[in-house]
Formats: structure tokens, sequence, C-alpha cells
């Protein structure tokens, strides 16, 4: 990646958009302080340069997840912990399983090789008094403590019963006997802080004596929708456009693990108006703008960022569809991501720089993105990243058709987002942003 040479420190303030003779073909590069000359662009026949700040897909992400800050934990019920994020490592409290368990119906024998007496009978959660010996044996169920002097446990299905005498194959020492501390030993780590809780987890919690979890609240994002020519229901009137963000980010958010407290519809006129709905914002984790992003006469959202003293962490990505988004830290601490008003261009940014900003607010780890082969027809460009839904086919991905700006078709029913290199050639590994 080509860098500008520099000595004096990056200067992150919000500067205008400056124009770009082909959107395709976008060159990496940091940004430079204003006290420094600006580079000349290239020879006609190489790619253009690009806007001394933009940064390439996966610089926007490593910056938008470590920029956040999560807030301290809480303790929580467990039936209220999933969908949060872990705040401290989750520890068994006693071994598991506590103690040797039946994995079968049948008879918990003792030593030698039968026939064995039978001695009794030991049902789950009332232990047997007595212990074994050599020729001895309980009737046993499923889930019941082993007890002492046992050998093994012989299945019912493989027992051959006379009255109080048993027969049958035990294998093995210790066959269909769930040892103490076989899955965990008491105080194991079984999950580390940042791990997300599922249903699952809430489970494990609870099996290993756990009430209450240590959770990272959920980051509540308010959404203001931008635009004049939205209409909000129904089929559109002509000239018009039906607004589709409304609807698909309430659902984007809660699967990117923040919660959607605020929904709001804000015109493009008159010109204060992104302005003052941002200051009455309250409450809020993040903001999320939609539209008003690019340079266009009604697009206000740099300006107002400019005007309030917001700091500028990311600040358009070398990416297609989505390069005009934008992460910003308004003074008040709260965050707020810009998207593009077009319907996949906003999906690709969301992905991009809210999901990554979401998980470091929840405390979540950020690890490497699986990867898969991935085959299909996209056309590459310069030093830009393309983002495009791709299904699964076998042991590979195939891209699907209908991934321009505008069009939520292939992202609707593709499986994953393929983010696909400027070096990528067809079969090549991709990252996969999985849904």
């Amino acid at each position: 990646m080509p860098h500008l040479p520099r000595t004096a420190p990056v200067d992150t303030r919000i500067a205008p958009v400056a124009p770009r003779t082909d959107p395709a073909a976008v060159r990496i590069a940091p940004v430079a302080a204003p006290a420094l000359p600006v580079p000349p662009p290239p020879p006609a026949a190489g790619p253009p340069t690009a806007p001394a700040r933009t940064v390439s897909w996966e610089e926007a992400r490593t910056r938008a997840h470590g920029a956040a800050r999560p807030p301290a934990g809480r303790s929580v019920p467990l039936r209220e912990a999933a969908g949060r994020t872990l705040a401290e490592d989750l520890r068994a409290r006693h071994p598991l399983p506590a103690f040797d368990t039946a994995a079968m119906d049948g008879f918990a024998v003792g030593g030698g090789p039968g026939p064995w007496t039978v001695r009794g009978a030991v049902r789950a959660g009332a232990p047997w008094a007595g212990e074994l010996g050599p020729g001895d044996c309980v009737e046993i169920s499923t889930g019941a403590c082993v007890p002492p002097g046992a050998h093994a446990v012989l299945p019912l299905e493989g027992a051959s019963v006379s009255g109080h005498r048993v027969a049958g194959d035990v294998q093995l020492p210790g066959r269909h006997v769930r040892k103490a501390g076989e899955d965990a030993r008491a105080g194991e780590c079984l999950a580390p802080a940042g791990t997300p809780v599922g249903p699952e987890l809430t489970g494990l919690a609870a099996a290993c004596g756990h009430d209450a979890l240590t959770v990272r609240p959920r980051p509540r994002v308010a959404v203001l929708v931008t635009g004049d020519e939205l209409d909000h229901a129904g089929v559109p009137a002509a000239g018009r456009v039906r607004d589709v963000l409304g609807p698909l980010l309430p659902g984007l958010i809660d699967r990117l693990g923040g919660e959607n407290v605020v929904l709001r519809p804000v015109p493009d006129r008159p010109a204060g108006r992104l302005a003052e709905e941002l200051d009455r914002l309250g409450g809020a984790d993040v903001v999320v703008v939609t539209g008003s992003t690019s340079v266009g006469v009604t697009d206000r959202l740099r300006r107002a960022l400019a005007d309030s003293g917001a700091r500028l962490v990311v600040d358009t990505v070398a990416c297609r569809p989505g390069h005009p988004m934008l992460l910003a830290e308004l003074p008040t601490t709260r965050w707020l991501v810009g998207l593009p008003g077009n319907p996949y261009a906003a999906l690709v940014a969301a992905r991009t720089l809210l999901g990554p900003l979401l998980a470091g607010l929840s405390g979540q780890t950020f690890g490497p993105l699986p990867r898969m082969p991935v085959r299909g027809r996209v056309r590459a460009a310069p030093g830009v990243t393309r983002v495009v839904p791709v299904s699964w086919a076998g042991g590979h991905a195939r891209i699907v058709e209908g991934h321009r700006a505008a069009f939520l078709r292939g992202a609707a029913v593709g499986d994953a987002l393929a983010a696909i290199g400027p070096e990528w050639a067809e079969g090549d590994l991709a990252p996969l942003l999985l849904p």
C-alpha cells in the first residue's frame, strides 16, 4: 500500500471531498496534514490518485473496531443475558460433570467378568448409599450418580437378566460412564470475556452453577433516514422512491449486536434540518445517518460534522459500492456512522463500519474473517475492494448477480458477502462477511 511521506502529525479534520476522474480506480494513501504539499497526480496512463483520507476496506474495519471503548459490564440474570457480550471470563464453579454419571440406562457393575448380583437401583437425583464389590451391580438410569466401586455401566440392551442375576460384556473399564470433571475442571475458563452470549452459553453457565452473567449492554443505535424523495409506505409516487433503509436497518442492527432506539426520517430541506436533528438526539451510543454522505447540493452531513467539531475516524473507503461512508466521534462522546443512500451501498457500508464499531462497543474480539474460494464475474478495479453477495456452491462460493449500489436482490437471496480484493482471480480465497 503506497504512503505519502510526512513529517507532521496526521490531521483527521474534515475536508471537502476532491473530485475523482474515475470512481472505480482508487489508490489508498493516509491522511496528510494540511501544511504538507499535495503530491502531483500520476501520469494519465496510470490510475488517478484518491483523496488522501481514503483508507482500504480492511483498514476501515480495523479502525472502526479499534476506536470503540466498551462500557463497564453489569450482572444480569441468565434469562436476560442472551444477545449481549461477556464482560468477564465464564468459569466453572464446580467440575463438569460434578460426579461420575451414567451415560446409559442399564447396570453399574463391580469388578469381575460377571454375572453380577443386583443389590439395588439408582435413579437420577438420588445417589445410592452403598459401594459395589466384585460380583455386585445396581440398576442405574441415565444421568444417575455412579456408585463407588463401579467398573463400568452395562447397557440395558446388552444385559441378560435372570432374577437378581445379570450377565453381559462390559468391554472396557469406565465404559458408558461420564467421569467427574471430564468436560471441565472446577475454575476452568469456559468462555473468555468478549464472547457473544447465545442460548447455548447461558445453558452452559447454568450447568456450572451460575445464576447471572456479567455482560456488556447492547449499544443503543439511533437512525436518521435523510431524503426529500422518499415515500415511507406503499407504492411510491411518480418521481419518488420507497424508503428501503428504514425497514432494513433495525433488523440489521439487531443482527450486528445493537439495539435500535430511534428511527426517524429527516428531509433534506431546510439546509440546517439534519444538524438540528443530530442536536436533538439523546440516549444513543451510535447515530446512523443514511444518505447525505456525498458532496451533492443536498448532502449536509460532512458540513454538520465539521461545524460540530467531530473527530473523523474514517472518511471514504476504497471499496465499491459504499465508498462515501464515514465514521466520526461526536463531541458528546457518541459515534456517528454515515451510510450512502443507495440500499446495497448502505448495506456494505454498515457491514464495513457499523458492524465492527458495535462489536468494539460490546467488547467483542476482532478476529480474521473466514475465507473461501469464490467464483463468478466481477469487474476488478486497481486499489479497490469489491463487496459482492455470494451463495454456497459445494466447496466454493459463487457470486450472485444483482449487486449494483441501488440493488438489493443479490444480497437478499445470497448466503454471505465476499470482499474481492484488487488482485483477486476467479477461484481465489476471499474474506466472507457471514449473516
